[in-house]
């Protein structure tokens, strides 16, 4: 028989174990997901979101009336957004301007007020997300900033519900347990339970972006939202959540988006199970642990949330064309092949330099010199801020409108149409338009060689 709840913050937690047997198969260590979408909420951060409030409460720094404020990818806002409306607070949520859209319309339904605001900016910079957030908290009065990164109650939910509740579905039998990390808490809290409860025995393993700085990567941006860590290039000091405890994680699995993306789409395709781009990760990260394990072992792994609220981005098969991430037999692979190396400065850079670099590979290859912000990541997660055509520097050289050590800045037009490396010619070329000499493709998000007009053909 169902449960019986007379509150919806009764049915947070309580969540199902599935084992994953069609993407498993032929893999000797069961691997079974603890599928946290299926909370009252959608999401695993009702738990933290449950178990912050309440601590609030204890410590009366929330009180009858107040204001819940919080910086959220969208899920852990979600939760306060439920729980703040069944005790009465008022709920704003500052969500990354990235986030899927999906997320602020379930905040909104809930009653949450939305704050948009960029996460893709130093960490210093006032207009970043985190900064815009604690202003609210400091200006509103009564209001509490749930600061879910710093706070031991997002830990401290897991250790008294998820690693109890993943020790007893499994019989103890549990040997190795498999989550993303964002904030930290859950892979924190339910790996320090599991690692007691079992004497040490529990192998607790981290799945993150490839780029993310957790498990080694160089901070770069990633396309899988809710977990991982970016790095600013122009961030003063980096500073990881102290709900995150680094020593709990035994090892770490790194994950390229693409790899994420098309892990969580098989998710749904093959085993029923529609879950969001960072369970992608977690159980790309799972199964590759489970094909180095025995039949006496069992893998556990963490699905945050819910393929529900992407349904706009990787669940569609469009959005992973355009980035990317999907293939098709008429793509634009072939030609990518043949296309050469891409041609790029420093917006900073002079004419001259724009010129040279042109210059230096075949006539007909490169129609343009794209411009690009200073970034520390290399060219190929560059930030392209505009393009100057072999044509327009060419005739600046000639009469004089520009000298060689003249700033590119003067000549920079608008950045070449992006178009995914799965689509066609002909979509490229409706891309291309009557203006723009080429076409920047993209592969798994990131810029990858530029096509000439005359490559297309005429369709």
């Amino acid at each position: 028989m169902a449960a019986v709840h007379e509150s919806v913050l009764d049915a947070i937690g309580g969540t199902p174990l599935i084992r994953l047997a069609r993407l498993g198969a032929g893999l000797a260590a069961p691997v079974y997901a603890k599928v946290e979408f299926l909370g009252i909420g959608g999401s695993v951060k009702d738990r933290a979101a449950l178990s912050m409030v309440l601590a609030a409460e204890r410590e009366g720094l929330l009180k009858p009336g107040g204001t819940i404020v919080e910086a959220t990818s969208g899920n852990t806002g979600i939760g306060l957004a439920l729980i703040g409306q069944q005790r009465g607070y008022r709920v704003i949520v500052g969500v990354a301007d990235k986030a899927a859209p999906e997320k602020s319309d379930i905040l909104r339904a809930y009653g949450a007020e939305v704050v948009l605001a960029p996460t893709v900016l130093p960490l210093e910079d006032p207009a970043h997300l985190f900064n815009v957030v604690r202003r609210l908290a400091e200006e509103i009065p009564g209001a509490w900033f749930a600061n879910q990164y710093d706070n031991p109650a997002n830990p401290g939910a897991h250790v008294r519900t998820t690693g109890p509740e993943v020790w007893e579905q499994t019989g103890g039998r549990v040997t190795h347990f498999v989550a993303g990390v964002g904030t930290g808490g859950t892979i924190t809290g339910t790996g320090e339970y599991l690692k007691e409860v079992s004497g040490g025995a529990v192998t607790v393993v981290g799945a993150d972006p490839e780029s993310s700085v957790y498990g080694g990567g160089d901070g770069s941006p990633y396309f899988v939202e809710s977990i991982g860590h970016f790095v600013h290039p122009a961030t003063a000091e980096d500073r990881w959540p102290e709900a995150y405890r680094p020593d709990v994680a035994d090892s770490f699995e790194r994950v390229p988006d693409r790899e994420s993306l098309l892990t969580v789409r098989r998710l749904a395709r093959e085993e029923g199970i529609l879950a969001g781009p960072s369970s992608g990760t977690a159980v790309a990260a799972a199964l590759r642990v489970a094909r180095r394990l025995g039949p006496d072992d069992l893998v556990v792994v963490l699905l945050p949330d819910s393929g529900r609220s992407y349904l706009s981005k990787v669940h569609s098969d469009a959005w992973m064309r355009e980035w990317g991430f999907l293939e098709e037999p008429d793509g634009l692979r072939p030609l990518l092949a043949g296309a050469g190396p891409l041609v790029t400065v420093d917006a900073a850079a002079t004419v001259g330099e724009a010129a040279r670099a042109l210059r230096a590979v075949p006539d007909g290859v490169a129609p343009a010199v794209l411009a690009r912000a200073t970034r520390p990541y290399g060219v190929s997660v560059m930030e392209v801020v505009g393009s100057v055509s072999r044509e327009v520097l060419a005739a600046a050289l000639a009469d004089g409108t520009a000298k060689p050590d003249a700033p590119l800045g003067a000549l920079i037009g608008p950045a070449l149409p992006t178009v995914g490396v799965g689509q066609s010619a002909a979509e490229a070329r409706a891309a291309l338009g009557e203006a723009h000499p080429g076409v920047l493709v993209l592969v798994d998000g990131r810029a990858a060689g530029v096509l000439p007009r005359s490559a297309l053909g005429s369709g």
